[in-house]
C-alpha cells in the first residue's frame, strides 16, 4: 500500500535544544504503527506533527506524498484524528459528542448503546477514552493517531482498547500508537518506530 507518511530530515526546537533533530522515518498505510522510546525523546511532538497540532521548525512532514502543510488544516484534521492519553469530554451527552450513527459507532468500540443518553462527564475513565474514540472514528478518518491511549486506564479497560485498536488497524485503517509500554509494542504492532536513544 505504500507510505502514509514521512518525516524527512525533522527538527523540532526547544526552550534550551532542540526536542527532536534530524528525524527521518516513513510510516506505511497498512497496519499499526508503534512509535518508542525514552521518556523526553519527542514521541508525542512527532505523532502530533502528523495532523499538524504542531509544526516543525525544519524538514518536512508528508501525508501521501505532500507536505501536510499543502492541506487546508481542517480537512486534515478530519482524515488524520488525534485521540490524546486523557480522554477529553464536552459537555452534554455522549450523542451529542459521538453524531447521528452514535449507536452504530458505540457498538464498534464496544460500549452499550444506553450510553448514548449519558452525560459524558458521567463516564468512568475506560468508557471516556472509548467515546473519544468513538467521536474520532465519525469523522470516518483514513488515520488514527493515539498517545498512549491506555496510560490511565485499569487493566480490563486497557485490554479492551488494546483489541479495539488492534481490530481498527486490522479493519485497514492507519494507526499511529505512542506507548512506553515494550509489551504493548510488541503484542500490538504490525512494526515499531524508535525515537531517540534505545
Amino acid at each position: 500500500m505504500g507510505d502514509r507518511f514521512e518525516y524527512r530530515n525533522v527538527r523540532v526546537d526547544g526552550d534550551a535544544a532542540p526536542i527532536i533533530e534530524g528525524f527521518s522515518a516513513r510510516i506505511p498505510a497498512d497496519g499499526l504503527t508503534a512509535m518508542v522510546g525514552p521518556s523526553g525523546a519527542g514521541k508525542t511532538t512527532l505523532l502530533r506533527l502528523l495532523n499538524r497540532l504542531d509544526d516543525p521548525d525544519a524538514g518536512d512532514v508528508l501525508l501521501d506524498g505532500r507536505d501536510v502543510r499543502s492541506y487546508d488544516v481542517l480537512d486534515l484534521r478530519r482524515r488524520v484524528q488525534y485521540v490524546g492519553q486523557v480522554p477529553v469530554t464536552f459537555p452534554g451527552t455522549v450523542a451529542a459528542q459521538v453524531g447521528p450513527d452514535v449507536d452504530a459507532l458505540l457498538a464498534r468500540v464496544g460500549l452499550p448503546a444506553a450510553l448514548a443518553d449519558r452525560e459524558a462527564d458521567r463516564l468512568s475513565v475506560g468508557e471516556a477514552q472509548r467515546m473519544c474514540l468513538a467521536r474520532a472514528l465519525a469523522r470516518r478518518p483514513e488515520c488514527l493517531l493515539l498517545d498512549e491511549p491506555t496510560s490511565a486506564l485499569d487493566t480490563a479497560s486497557k485490554a479492551g482498547i488494546e483489541a479495539l485498536v488492534r481490530k481498527l488497524a486490522d479493519d485497514g485503517l492507519t494507526v499511529v500508537m505512542v506507548t512506553h509500554d515494550p509489551r504493548q509494542a510488541s503484542d500490538l504492532a504490525d512494526r515499531t518506530l524508535t525515537v531517540g536513544a534505545p
